[in-house]
């Protein structure tokens, strides 16, 4: 695009001034005007790209641009005009003449080696107007009901006769869809710079403007003292620091800032939006107060404040401020958690509830109850404490208990941001570190395994899982007791997994002894009971008992709404497996309403985008089909297409599992030219994501024989028929159903072409195998 030096004929690009994750920014002259300006060419979407997505991403382009070119504020960079030229996106703003903060803070960074890091930061003076000015320009978008999402020291201008812009509005919501400017591509996490993220775009919770005032906060702290609020070694500790650490009081950084500084770059680091002011309004009015030395304007949502942990001896019930590692101290046992742990239990998965596609109901997030100490609070007041074990070994240092629970808990984190491989590896060095030190039954060393084991089991080693799980359960069983909560969370997880392995026998008395256990120590409607019998009524579905399944999914339901609430995350679930029962007995009017009806209570509680409201979705249509009401399911593919790929990507497993549900509602209502093209295109990004012989690459293999049998190309449908008997003979093993039925739509093929005695004898050989297959019992 550059060497063409000129844009639509209007805008001739003259020297390149920046270069960044979305692109590059030229100085630019408007021939048109004669004035000069500034254009920003976004990265090309690429052949690479499928063509929805980039059908998608230039829509949703043009309206992010609309939204940034209507925004008129003296502090907010002006978009004169954008299109696309050449393959290419851009945009024309106004040519600033200034400096980013990040580029000021570079400026002042010290030369020499015996120059002082106290010399990088802005003078107060500066600090203070900024924020004003920033203050300023985000209470006018925020009333615009615009969310920057990625407000960083290098998206704010400071100009030479001192006025303060914020760039890229817009533009910062418009790289979370493409996945440009975040460090983490691939992980799903909300976009940002880690150093400026906050809490619940960590979390991938659903954001709003007091996000933006969470980042601004880490700004105002990185200009005031040098250094963001958590300037640490990696990505994975700095986004842990955010979510588990109270900074360090800017005035300890550098002396001799103002106690009002502190309290209101702490205030707006808190880790909950309510925690922080309410709006720009409200810090706007701090800010004023405390430039004329007067206290805040009486009203009724007063700033709030975090102070730090040694400015007041801590009230009972209050939360105290806590930190991990250099920051502070370790949190005390007995403080409570942040509000974003408030649905965690301790000893289940770390990973949140998704949809029971085939795996049953995982466990919710948990935090570890990492003190080093051999004292176990139950999770049950009926539960026996376990007194701590006199090992022989020295007592470690605190320091380096408290070095491993950190990297325990960052462990945790990158398990949530679906980083299983280096999660894994984190807690295998733990747990190693920990037995070492503490003993190979001590809690927080079967901690560390029991993580290990569920690292395994979503990395599909499921085998080692099983191996280890059953380790954990033995190991506690000695420490803890054998109903213990935690001996009985690895007992859970073992049966978990052996219905992984399809050893479904085994999983449902596994399940049925902890099942009585946690009745006869927690209570029928303890959740920890409910989450274990919801498992038994998904295994119950696998053995064939499907009308037991069915009910005992439907009393779970009933006791989780009842105890939960009825949009809770674990209610949905369970209701979403007797939608899959009903299905199973062929009751799909019924199955249709209960999908429908998980549907809308997961977007309510999580989000309409949130992965398990779209894996409802995604039955309504498996439903609507299976009904014959394919125009309306082929309606219902084409919007979650556009969802999941908004939200996890274009390539993304489940973005292309919708596509294939839209491929095969085509073929349905007979456009089989066009189905065929989906399950081509569809075919070839599952082999280069998930592999050329994973089962849903196969699926897609043989939907295209399956179009291209309707249109009559029988020749070609059996060369790919055939590779796909191959495919799964090989992978499965020859009598595996897959792998017989594939031999049956060849001996189909075969038929079509005239062929049929070839036909008739593989028609013979597949049933000869599944006679066999069935007289060994399997």
């Amino acid at each position: 695009m550059a060497e063409s030096r000129l844009i639509q004929g209007r805008y001739r690009l003259l020297d390149l001034i920046g270069r960044g994750g979305m692109g590059e920014v030229w100085r630019a002259r408007d021939e048109s005007l004669g004035r000069h300006v500034a254009v920003k060419c976004l990265k090309p979407l690429g052949p690479q790209q499928d063509h929805a997505f980039t059908r998608i991403m230039r829509e949703r382009f043009r309206r992010e641009a609309r939204v940034a070119a209507a925004l008129q504020h003296r502090g907010v960079t002006v978009v004169h005009d954008f299109g696309e030229y050449d393959g290419v996106l851009y945009l024309v703003m106004e040519l600033l003449d200034g400096r980013n903060l990040s580029q000021l803070l570079d400026d002042r960074a010290p030369a020499l080696e015996d120059e002082t890091p106290e010399e990088r930061p802005l003078p107060l003076a500066d600090v203070v107007d900024i924020a004003e000015q920033v203050t300023d320009a985000l209470a006018y978008t925020h009333g615009q009901g615009i969310v920057h999402r990625d407000l960083k020291p290098a998206n704010i201008m400071r100009l030479t006769d001192g006025a303060v812009k914020i760039c890229d509005f817009g533009i910062a919501r418009l790289g979370h869809d493409i996945g440009f400017t975040s460090r983490l591509t691939g992980t799903h996490v909300a976009m940002g710079t880690p150093h400026y993220m906050s809490p619940e775009q960590i979390s991938g919770s659903q954001i709003d403007h007091r996000s933006d005032l969470y980042s601004l906060g880490c700004v105002l702290y990185e200009i005031a003292t040098g250094t963001p609020p958590f300037d640490l070694v990696d990505t994975w500790s700095i986004l842990v620091g955010h979510r588990d650490t109270v900074p360090r009081p800017p005035s300890e950084r550098r002396p001799g800032l103002p106690a009002f500084l502190d309290d209101i770059v702490l205030g707006l680091l808190a880790k909950t939006p309510e925690e922080r002011p309410a709006d720009a309004g409200e810090l706007r009015a701090a800010l004023a107060a405390a430039r004329s030395a007067t206290a805040p304007p009486p009203g009724p949502h007063p700033v709030r404040l975090a102070l730090p942990a040694q400015a007041t001896p801590p009230a009972a019930g209050r939360r105290v401020p806590y930190a991990l590692g250099p920051a502070g101290p370790p949190l005390p046992a007995d403080i409570p958690l942040p509000a974003w742990t408030h649905s965690m239990t301790t000893g289940h998965k770390a990973i949140g509830v998704t949809g029971l596609t085939g795996l049953g109901e995982p466990p919710p997030d948990h935090t570890a109850g990492l003190t080093g100490e051999w004292t176990v609070v139950p999770a049950d007041p009926r539960a026996t404490a376990v007194a701590r074990r006199d090992t022989g070994r020295p007592a470690p240092p605190p320091g380096h208990l408290a070095a491993l629970a950190a990297r325990h808990s960052a462990g945790l984190s990158l398990g949530r941001l679906g980083r299983w491989e280096e999660a894994g590896e984190v807690h295998r060095a733990v747990a190693a570190e920990r037995a070492h030190a503490l003993g190979p039954d001590h809690p927080d060393t079967l901690g560390s395994r029991y993580e290990v084991g569920f690292t395994l089991s979503r990395t599909g080693r499921t085998v080692d899982a099983l191996r280890e799980f059953s380790e954990v359960a033995e190991g506690r069983e000695r420490a803890l007791g054998p109903d213990h909560p935690d001996t009985l969370a690895a007992r859970q997880e073992t049966a978990y997994v052996l219905g992984q392995l399809g050893r479904h026998f085994e999983a449902h008395e596994v399940f049925a002894a902890v099942l009585a256990a946690r009745g006869r120590t927690m209570g029928p409607d303890h959740p920890d009971t409910l989450r274990c019998r919801h498992n038994l009524a998904y295994n119950l579905s696998r053995l064939g008992r499907l009308e037991d399944a069915h009910r005992l999914a439907h009393e779970v339901a009933t006791a989780r709404a009842r105890v939960l609430g009825p949009d809770h995350p674990d209610t949905l679930v369970s209701q979403y497996e007797v939608a899959y029962a009903l299905g199973q007995l062929g009751r799909w009017p019924e199955a249709l309403a209960g999908y429908r009806q998980v549907a809308a209570g997961r977007a309510r509680a999580l989000g309409a985008d949130h992965p398990d409201t779209l894996a409802a979705r995604y039955e309504v249509g498996i439903s609507l089909g299976r009904l014959d009401r394919s125009a309306e399911a082929l309606e219902l593919y084409g919007g979650l297409v556009e969802d999941r790929a908004r939200a996890h990507g274009p390539r993304h497993p489940e973005t292309l599992r919708a596509r294939h549900g839209l491929g095969v509602n085509l073929g349905r209502l007979d456009r089989w030219d066009e189905a065929l093209t989906e399950a081509r295109e569809v075919c070839a990004l599952r082999e280069r994501v998930l592999g050329a012989d994973h089962p849903d690459t196969l699926v897609s293999r043989r939907e295209i024989a399956v179009g291209l049998g309707w249109l009559g190309r029988w020749t070609e449908a059996l060369a790919v028929y055939r590779q796909v008997a191959d495919a799964r003979a090989r992978v499965l093993g020859p009598t595996h159903p897959d792998a017989l039925a594939s031999r049956d739509d060849e001996a189909h093929c075969l038929e079509q072409l005239g062929r049929s005695a070839e036909a008739a004898a593989l028609y013979r050989q597949v049933a000869a195998l599944r006679r066999r297959h069935g007289s060994r019992g399997h």
